[in-house]
C-alpha cells in the first residue's frame, strides 16, 4: 500500500464515523442499518480491520451517501475565483459539487420586464439570494417580492424573469446545468431585457 492509499484509507474512517456521528448514531445503530455487527463497524472505523469494497458499499447505502462522495480524495482547491463577464456585469462561480451548477452574483438597477412576451422558460432550475435591495421574481402569473436575505427556487420550466423594485438590489443565482444552458442560450441569442440572473 502506497502512502497516498493509506490517506486514503484513513480519510474513508473517518468520513464513516463523522457521518454516523452527524446522524447521532451510535455503533449499533449504524452496525444495525448497515448489518454489520458492532464490532466489526469499530474495528472498520478505527483502522483494526481492512476496508472491504462490499463493507463499503452498504455503510455508504446505510449512511445516505454514496461510494464515490464516501472515498472522494481531498482537493486543494478549496478557494475559488469568479470569472468576470463584464457584458452581462455578472460574476460566475462554478460549483465542484454538482458538475455544471453555476453561481452568479448580479447587480440589478431595471425592473421587470412588463410583457409576458420577455419572460422566459427553458429546462432546469434555479435558486437566487437577494443579497440588498427588493427583487422581484415573475414566476408564470404570479409576482413575488424578494427582500434582502430571503431566497427562491423556482423551476424554470415555468416563464419567469426577475428586476429590480425601488431602486438597485443585488442578487446570488443558482443555476443547475440544464438552467445554466437555457441562459446561455437566450444570452447568446441577445435576448432582451433580464430575464434572470
Amino acid at each position: 500500500m502506497t502512502q497516498d492509499d493509506g490517506e486514503l484509507d484513513s480519510l474513508v474512517r473517518k468520513r464513516i464515523r463523522a457521518l454516523r456521528v452527524a446522524q447521532g448514531w451510535s455503533l449499533d445503530e449504524l452496525a444495525a442499518r448497515a448489518r454489520l455487527s458492532p464490532s466489526t463497524l469499530s474495528r472498520i472505523e478505527t483502522g483494526q480491520r481492512r476496508l472491504a469494497l462490499d463493507q463499503l458499499v452498504t455503510l455508504a447505502r446505510a449512511l445516505d451517501t454514496s461510494l464515490d462522495q464516501l472515498v472522494e480524495t481531498a482537493t486543494d482547491d478549496v478557494i475559488t475565483s469568479p470569472m468576470i463577464d463584464t457584458a452581462h456585469q455578472l460574476m460566475r462561480w462554478p460549483l465542484r459539487a454538482d458538475p455544471g451548477m453555476t453561481v452568479m452574483r448580479q447587480r440589478m438597477t431595471d425592473p421587470p420586464p412588463d410583457s409576458p412576451s420577455r419572460m422566459r422558460a427553458h429546462p432546469g432550475r434555479e435558486w437566487l439570494v437577494v443579497l440588498s435591495g427588493t427583487a422581484v421574481l415573475l414566476l408564470g402569473n404570479r409576482r413575488l417580492r424578494v427582500e434582502t436575505n430571503q431566497a427562491a427556487e423556482f423551476p424554470t420550466m415555468l416563464p419567469h424573469a426577475i428586476g429590480a423594485e425601488g431602486g438597485p438590489c443585488e442578487i446570488l443565482g443558482i443555476f443547475d446545468r440544464d438552467a445554466r444552458r437555457g441562459h446561455q442560450r437566450n444570452e447568446g441569442a441577445g435576448v432582451a431585457g433580464r430575464t434572470s440572473p
